[in-house]
């Protein structure tokens, strides 16, 4: 099975109405190029504005999952991330004019349907998956409901759902491979109990709701004066409740529908964590709130196990670039030249190394009795060795010149003293354009992280 990542092969758009706004919205897919993740592009506002599908950006899981960067907001963004992971795609870009994509049947089936109309596109690069090495769980003690994750051979999902209700109590839904969301699981659709409808209508909140986008289930007598405001609110001649409790706007396509739609609603929520995940989920009572918040929570291990992830190499190979070829590539010489081997280069990492001895030029001032490498020669070295990936780029690298455009989340964890060997790795955080270069750049020494930083920096071409 191949591990390249995959996009859409060409744009596709659908239209339908926004559940909250009632505004009629139309939705893009585009094509975005490797490592660019999921996006959402606001085109209805100036400049439009991109907000990743991030767990970080989660602002509110009242009624869905609304994620918002800088002031701009996406609304219930679950159902169309679910189909993106349920298909394999691992980088799109999804235009908007609206705040909120439109709810269709309030399932992932039309999603789907467009997307296999666009046809995926195999990328080069390799898909960066999550291993699961060990169990990581959240539990929200007030609703009790709980997500745990435990290592699996492959990405599968089981939700239980209990809402206590006669009409709806206990239900399981299980996917066991995530090439079978299409037929299992895509066209389940969202659910609502009547009272949550009331409430809803009386406040003016489902704008966009007909009865063709949720099942409703009916859990105490409808009133006439209910039944009087649901047939406005929906514009139907009659209603009535079916034998199984459900509202006749619509049939059930699985007696389980709601556990598979909150299954739906799992993978879509944890689109979130921004990368691929080789474990299974079992789910209990989940809803968006835990779901996001679990998110927000792997999102953070992964990038701790990132950071601490060593770059294993055996010093006494030979390298990939020895010195005089790091030379020929970098217009630094010494004493500024602050990298002695580059081990590792690919088209968007690098590892570089450089010896710190008691011999450096900076020891003479810098704390001469008590000596330790200043922290700006530590960025400085990350940026040399990002100059290498960048410069690598371009068919004349000694045309060019690399500069520094900005820094930022930058830490000292430790010391770096004489005798330390420094182990550098950079790693692209957005594919290299217009020549600027961003990266996330993190340095060890013994085994440990010392020093890490985000760093931008642009090549230019060198002016006779």
């Amino acid at each position: 099975m191949s591990n390249k990542q995959k996009t859409i092969k060409k744009e596709i758009s659908l239209s339908g109405v926004g559940l909250h706004t009632g505004k009629q919205v139309n939705l893009t897919f585009k094509p975005a190029p490797e490592n660019y993740g999921f996006a959402f592009t606001r085109v209805d506002l100036e400049g439009s504005p991109v907000i990743e599908a991030r767990a970080e950006y989660v602002v509110d899981t009242q009624r869905g999952t609304n994620i918002e960067k800088n002031g701009v907001k996406i609304q219930t963004s679950e159902h169309v991330l679910a189909a993106v992971v349920g298909l394999g795609i691992d980088n799109i870009c999804i235009e908007l004019d609206s705040p909120e994509p439109p709810i269709m049947d309030g399932s992932s089936w039309f999603f789907i349907e467009a997307l296999e109309k666009a046809g995926l596109q195999e990328q080069d690069a390799e898909v960066e998956e999550y291993i699961v090495k060990e169990i990581v769980s959240y539990k929200d003690e007030n609703t009790g409901s709980e997500i745990i994750l435990m290592p699996a051979d492959h990405y599968e999902v089981t939700a239980m759902v209990d809402f206590g209700t006669k009409v709806l109590g206990t239900q399981n839904a299980t996917l066991k491979k995530i090439t079978d969301f299409k037929e299992e699981i895509s066209s389940a659709r969202t659910f609502s109990f009547l009272h949550e409808i009331e409430m809803l209508l009386d406040n003016n909140l489902i704008k966009g709701g007909d009865l063709n986008n949720a099942i409703v289930y009916v859990d105490n007598e409808i009133s006439p004066e209910t039944m009087e405001k649901l047939r406005k609110a929906f514009n139907k001649e009659a209603i009535a409740v079916k034998p199984n409790g459900i509202l006749d706007n619509l049939t059930l396509h699985y007696p389980n529908e709601a556990a598979r739609h909150k299954l739906l609603d799992v993978i879509g929520d944890l689109a979130l964590v921004g990368v691929k995940i080789r474990g299974k989920v079992i789910a209990n009572k989940p809803g968006h709130g835990v779901n996001t918040q679990f998110a927000k929570k792997l999102s953070k291990i992964i990038k701790i196990e990132k950071r601490n992830n060593v770059p294993k190499f055996d010093l006494n190979e030979p390298p990939l670039m020895d010195i005089h070829q790091i030379m020929d590539i970098l217009p630094h010489r010494p004493p500024f030249l602050l990298i002695d081997r580059i081990l590792e280069l690919t088209d968007k990492t690098v590892v570089g190394v450089k010896n710190v001895t008691m011999n450096e030029h900076f020891f003479v001032g810098h704390f001469p009795g008590a000596p330790v490498m200043p922290g700006v020669l530590q960025i400085e070295a990350m940026a040399q060795t990002g100059g290498i990936l960048v410069l690598s780029t371009v068919p004349d690298p000694e045309n060019y010149l690399t500069y520094f455009m900005k820094m930022d989340n930058v830490k000292f964890k430790r010391k770096v003293l004489p005798g330390d060997t420094l182990i550098f790795k950079a790693e692209l955080i957005s594919p290299i354009r217009r020549g600027i270069c961003h990266m996330q750049a993190y340095g060890y020494a013994n085994n440990k992280l010392v020093v890490e930083a985000q760093l931008m920096a642009q090549i230019v071409k060198r002016t006779e």
